[in-house]
């Protein structure tokens, strides 16, 4: 069973920065993809933010050149990098991976409990 924990999220002013971090635990026979999912106030659904593997990464829209995903495999984690936060920033962070359990099994994707980010203008 694959578990992760995000933190680094808080409060924060228009314009500032934040790091938020994600540590995984467990075994998974292979990953497929890690990053960050959010879901803002009143959101329907979690957006992507940021997801990368070996050959690509990529970002939703709103986020791409201020948002820096990267990963330190060594200490089974991964990051976001926030820069020129602004209110609209504000939600819950998710980290997620998707991965094989097993050699047999198919793709599935884990899920953080959340970490909030709040931007005060």
């Amino acid at each position: 069973q694959v578990q992760l924990v995000e933190s680094g999220g808080g409060l924060v002013q228009s314009g500032g920065s934040l790091r938020l971090s994600c540590e995984a635990s467990g075994n998974m026979f292979s990953i497929h993809s890690r990053g960050w999912y959010r879901q803002t106030p009143g959101g329907s659904q979690r957006e992507l933010v940021a997801m990368f593997n070996n050959s690509r990464t990529d970002y939703g829209d709103s986020v791409r050149g201020r948002f820096t995903v990267s990963g330190d495999d060594a200490k089974n984690s991964i990051y976001l990098q926030m820069a020129t936060l602004q209110p609209r920033d504000t939600a819950v962070y998710y980290c997620r991976y998707e991965g094989r359990p097993s050699r047999l099994e198919a793709i599935y994707g884990y899920w953080g409990q959340g970490t909030q980010v709040t931007v005060s203008s």
